[in-house]
């Protein structure tokens, strides 16, 4: 993300955060995920994903995603063909969604120019 696509209406780019709690193998977990994510990334506005495992508790995991906007995001998810490509993943856990506008950047890079 780039400091230009911090637009606070949401006509920027957006992160949707989805918290799961895992009731299956992570390996089926996985699977199902990815399969859904093949569908997602076929969308329009769809930037990327990353899906992460918590590091103490493997039932647990979260992954973010960047859309274009919140339009675009509200699309692929309100596309009639979603629920049967995330209809798997569901079964396998029960999740905790949410959909975020940038409100703050900072890298490594920009904050050493910072201290300058």
């Amino acid at each position: 993300m780039q400091p230009n696509d911090l637009e606070p209406t949401g006509s920027g780019v957006v992160t949707f955060i989805n918290r799961f709690t895992v009731h299956s193998s992570p390996e089926e977990f996985e699977r199902a995920f990815a399969e859904t994510g093949r569908y997602v990334a076929d969308r329009d506005g769809f930037l990327r994903y990353t899906l992460h495992r918590h590091a103490e508790d493997p039932n647990r995991w979260i992954n973010i995603a960047h859309w274009r906007d919140v339009r675009a995001f509200r699309a692929a998810v309100g596309s009639p063909s979603f629920p049967q490509h995330a209809a798997r993943v569901r079964e396998l856990s029960t999740s905790e969604p949410g959909l975020y506008l940038p409100r703050q950047y900072v890298s490594a890079e920009r904050a050493a120019a910072g201290d300058r």
